[in-house]
Order: C-alpha cells, then structure tokens, then sequence
C-alpha cells in the first residue's frame, strides 16, 4: 500500500503504508479518485489549509472510493460500497460546535489535512466521514462531492430568490459548480465572467446564460446591459484575486449579496468601498467548508442533476502529484484528479 506524502516545501515522497484492521467504528477504503483542491495547492506553497498541516502527510481532501474492510460497529456501509468522503472532523464540545457554527470549530481535523488522505491507495476514516454513492456516475463524478458540498453551504449563505440575477466570477471547477446551483435555487439569470474561452464555453453549456471575458470586456457595463438596471442582486466571487474582489463590488445592483468564496492568499487585502456598502445596502457573506451539506451533494450527484463530467479535465497517476498539482495551477485545467487504476 503506498501514499504520497508531503513532506513540506512543495516537497512529495512516495512510502509505504500499513493499515491495521478498522477500529470499532472505522472504515477502510481503497481510494479511486481524488481531486486537487486550491487548497492543496496552497498547502504545497506553504500556506495554511482548512486546518493545520504537519508534514509528513498525505493529502488530498475531495475523494471517493471502495469500501474494502469495516469495524464491527459500523452500520451504514459495507465492504464493496462506492463512497464519497467527508473530510472535515468537528469536536462537538468548542464554543463554535455548541453554538451551532461546527465549520468554525477550533477543533477541527481534517482527513486529507491533518490527517492521511485521498492521495494514497488506501485511507482510514471515521464511519462518520462516509456517504454511499451511487456506483454508475463514476467514482470521478464522486470526488465531486466535497467541493460540492462546500459550494452548497456558500450559496445558501446568500439565499438566491426565484428570478434572481446572479453573477459568478471565475469559471474553475468551482464557478461552474455554483452557475450550476444557482440555476437549481432558481436563479432566473446566471452570467459568468471567466478570461478563458474554453471555460467561458462550458460555463454556457451547463447553464450560463451569458459568458463574458473580464479582460477584454467590461463586466459592469455587460451585465447591466444584460439585465437592463445597474447590476446582479447576488454576486459570487470564486477566484481569489483582488481584481475578481473589486469586479465584484463593480457588478452589484443596490441590496445585493456578495460571497467571497474563494480561498485567497493569507495576506490578500481588498480597501472596502465603504460608501458603496452604505448607499447600497451591500451584503457580505464569507463561506468555509461545507456543515452539514455533505448529505445534499451526494443526492445531487447521485441524481444527475448536477454535471461533472465537462468540469475534470486532467487525470494523473499517483506517483505524478506534484505534476497534478502545478496542471491545477495552469489555466488549460478545470479539475484535476489523481487516479488509482485507469478510469
């Protein structure tokens, strides 16, 4: 059994590992896909993740896999059962998880951050962390459903209303994810604004009804020429620039809620049109990991009603992570996975 460890500054080593048999409430899985978040790269550049990381470790958060031994406590899977992961592990007893805020435990784990993760053969996780999946959708599309899940979380954080206009800025994995939700919660527009062309493509095959180069365009006039008044009533930023910040605030309509999504440098600052807060009755809304959305994700996915498919564009084996990571990084990528045998 080998996992790809991060050893700290941007360093990977493959080494063998050895599972026991599962504790009582344990599961073991064999780990199929796993895909590369902005958070690993962060992590791989020597940032903080959704928690602490302390090298050796094996990362990767967003994976899903075949159930392969349990715990003689565990009830809800069993061996041979595809399965998604939950990776984030709150306390339950911090002031944050009593006043019903878990996602901001200061307790918190995370498999695939504090904990070893999806980029090995092999994981163990609580049965906890655990959500059966349907088998025909494909263990990529299963990897889904954490990014999913955090989207999920963010988007109810700014209650779209039937016939809203949404904006969504960056069209990642993530910013197709949310056009994709947003017209589920009943957005009545969805612009994107996206730099590259083949994403801005995507963006309107799965729902964009407008797609819109940032670069080359200017996103306030475009969109309120779309919508005929002066901007979006919900804006969701998911690229995690200053200049996406700042096209946020510039596409608003009077009243609407912004969400910052995305994750952005720890030093990132962004001078906050305070009048434009005022006279527009701005609301802010920042959105970390996913609460009690997990469950949700999986039933869209296992559904069908959220598309994955055009959103993976890269696959690499275990032993390339490093090579995984920096395809991430690149603009010809939208989601990259690491893969344990051929898909």
């Amino acid at each position: 059994m080998k996992g790809n460890f991060f050893l700290g500054n941007g360093k990977f080593e493959i080494r063998e590992m050895t599972f026991g048999a599962p504790g009582p409430n344990e599961v073991l899985i064999r780990n199929m896909a796993c895909g590369v978040c902005g958070t690993d790269v962060h992590i791989y550049h020597g940032e903080p993740g959704s928690a602490d990381v302390t090298p050796p470790v094996v990362l990767g958060h967003e994976y899903a896999g075949i159930v392969e031994a349990i715990g003689r406590d565990v009830t809800i899977v069993k061996p041979g059962d595809a399965v998604a992961v939950d990776p984030n592990i709150y306390c339950g007893t911090c002031y944050q998880c009593r006043k019903g805020h878990k996602q901001l435990c200061g307790n918190m784990q995370a498999v695939g951050v504090t904990r070893d993760g999806g980029f090995a053969e092999y994981s163990m996780v609580p049965e906890t962390q655990v959500f059966r999946m349907n088998p025909e959708i494909g263990f990529p599309a299963m990897a889904m459903a954490e990014p999913l899940a955090c989207c999920i979380h963010g988007i109810e954080q700014v209650n779209i209303q039937s016939g809203d206009a949404v904006t969504v800025i960056g069209g990642g994995a993530i910013g197709l994810l949310m056009v994709q939700l947003a017209k589920l919660r009943g957005a009545g527009t969805v612009i994107l604004s996206e730099p590259v062309e083949a994403r801005r493509k995507i963006g309107l095959e799965i729902g964009a009804d407008l797609a819109i180069d940032p670069l080359t365009e200017d996103p306030a006039g475009c969109v309120a020429s779309y919508l005929g008044r002066p901007g979006a009533d919900v804006v969701i930023e998911c690229v995690g620039k200053t200049a996406a910040t700042k096209q946020a605030f510039d596409v608003t309509n009077r009243g609407a809620r912004i969400l910052l999504f995305s994750v952005p440098s720890v030093d990132a600052e962004f001078p906050l049109p305070l009048f434009d807060v005022y006279k527009k009755e701005l609301k802010i809304f920042g959105s970390f990991v996913n609460p009690d959305t997990h469950e949700d994700a999986v039933q869209l996915l296992n559904s069908g009603r959220i598309k994955t498919a055009p959103l993976i564009t890269h696959f690499f084996p275990l032993e390339k992570l490093e090579d995984a990571i920096l395809m991430q990084m690149s603009s010809e990528s939208i989601k990259v996975q690491v893969v344990n045998t051929p898909l």
